[in-house]
């Protein structure tokens, strides 16, 4: 993926003209972007290339093969992709509320560094929404002592508070007070059905003629904090009480395999995230998923029997939640680009570590994928966003859901098990004869689509659940039940 010294080819033999040589991805360099000629003597000096854009500057790295950058031309580069990527869509309105989701590595924290930049007075076309910074701590499954705990929080809450937006600390453990509503789209707010047409404009107009009115920057509007007021967290402990801990790990660990647990931990969070902008009247939340890690979900959830989600699951926008939209500004940048420009301009990140695995317990699906694609990335470049641009390609239509009940319990997609064939659908059913009286597991089934059956087989006993998907399965249950009885009586 850089210019670099490589093999590959020999070192001349032939008669053929000299041809550039590409580095494998792990051999990328920060230093300037160099030529090197096959053949030559070793220790001869490279050749600085020069950058793409400007046609001045020396090149200080090779993004894709052929197209060097000098510093400053990439970081406009950089900074165009996200506001091409927002004025492209047209989602999100002037004067909104926007949650960014920050989890501490690199995508989010450039994301959040292309916000601040955006806000800025010094900004050429400046962004005109709110933002509000979340952060859910996870140290719990990640198998961190309460001291790692306190430590990577403490991280966090500097890089928030630098920032000066408004910020949200959440735990993990929250997510077992999470209210049954989480699991139902809320009622969609106005002028968000469509990405673009006469409701954007007309918020635009009327967000300008407001300005004018104001003799404001545009940056705050009445009803909503400025951005540049930091809003501390809630007055709570720092970390959540012990027996919360345990009954989430309890959760964790009745979880079969990783590739469980790691679903499990995709649910919670994605529910807290989606619950604190709902309490906050956050309109949308941003999401800093890069394109590598998009190319990664989307054979990843391929492999799950996701498919015909993949368009929600890695599009830009997500509307499944009904009242919040989730959108991915940052589905456009490879994690080269991401780590270069952190790099280059000193953005900081905190680094966590991975989700906790058992004993000699084969890897995740999600880990094989990552490796996977990887792997291939180092010796064809181009597999990635081949990977990408396929998915851009899919509908969300097969993601929608006319009513509650073809909607799925977990994911709230719409269930893809109508008109399956029932050899096709033998491998998610339960089989299990409860005791009476006692509530069973497989009643649960007929609520989810194909790919949280898997899941949810695997995630173990009913009382390990979060009480919150307890509860509106029962409702659902009840529910379907009683017009089951009312069937009969009506014919």
């Amino acid at each position: 993926m850089c210019d670099a010294a490589g093999g590959g080819g020999g070192c001349g033999a032939d008669t053929d003209p000299p041809r550039r040589h590409r580095a494998p991805a792990d051999r990328c360099e920060s230093g300037p972007a160099s030529e090197w000629t096959p053949g030559a003597a070793p220790g001869t000096p490279r050749h600085p290339r020069t950058c793409m854009k400007c046609g001045q500057g020396t090149a200080a790295l090779v993004i894709r093969v052929g197209d060097p950058f000098c510093r400053g031309c990439f970081r406009e580069y950089f900074v165009h992709k996200f506001r091409a990527m927002l004025g492209k869509n047209r989602v999100i309105f002037p004067g909104e509320k926007v949650l960014l989701a920050v989890s501490g590595g690199p995508a989010s924290s450039a994301m959040v560094r292309q916000v601040q930049e955006g806000l800025s007075r010094e900004a050429a076309k400046r962004l005109r929404f709110v933002p509000g910074l979340v952060y859910v701590e996870e140290g719990a499954v990640r198998r961190q002592s309460p001291e790692q705990r306190e430590q990577t929080l403490a991280q966090m809450e500097t890089l928030l508070q630098a920032t000066g937006f408004p910020y949200h600390l959440i735990h993990l453990e929250e997510a077992l007070e999470l209210p049954p509503s989480i699991l139902q789209p809320g009622p969609e707010r106005a002028g968000t059905s469509g990405t673009s047409g006469p409701s954007y404009k007309e918020a635009v107009d009327s967000f300008i003629q407001q300005q004018r009115q104001d003799g404001d920057s545009g940056t705050s509007l009445p009803g909503h904090s400025a951005p540049d007021t930091p809003a501390g967290p809630p007055a709570t402990p720092r970390l959540p009480d012990a027996a919360q801990t345990q009954e989430l790990l309890r959760c964790f660990e009745a979880a079969a395999t990783a590739t469980a647990r790691e679903e499990l931990l995709e649910m919670l969070r994605t529910h807290l995230i989606v619950q604190t902008a709902r309490d906050r009247g956050y309109a949308k939340v941003m999401m800093g998923e890069s394109l590598t890690r998009v190319a990664v979900k989307l054979l990843t959830n391929l492999s799950l029997g996701r498919g015909a989600f993949l368009a929600v699951d890695t599009g830009f926008t997500d509307r499944r939640h009904g009242d919040v939209m989730v959108v991915r500004p940052m589905r456009d940048y490879t994690a080269k680009e991401i780590a270069f420009y952190n790099f280059f301009f000193g953005v900081p990140s905190v680094v966590v570590p991975p989700l906790f695995t058992k004993r000699r317990e084969k890897p995740s699906i999600h880990q094989l994928v990552e490796r996977f694609l990887l792997g291939l990335q180092e010796e064809f470049p181009s597999t990635i966003s081949t990977v990408y641009r396929t998915g851009e390609k899919l509908s969300p239509e097969p993601a929608k859901a006319s009513s509650e009940s073809q909607r799925c319990l977990l994911c709230l997609c719409g269930l893809d098990t109508y008109g399956e064939e029932e050899l096709a659908l033998e491998p998610t059913l339960i089989l299990e004869e409860p005791a009476a009286g006692v509530e069973s597991k497989a009643a649960y089934i007929p609520l989810l689509c194909y790919s949280c059956r898997l899941t949810f087989k695997e995630l173990g006993p009913l009382d390990t659940l979060p009480p919150y998907v307890r509860a509106e399965g029962q409702r659902r249950i009840r529910r379907a039940e009683m017009e089951q009885n009312q069937e009969p009586s009506e014919s």
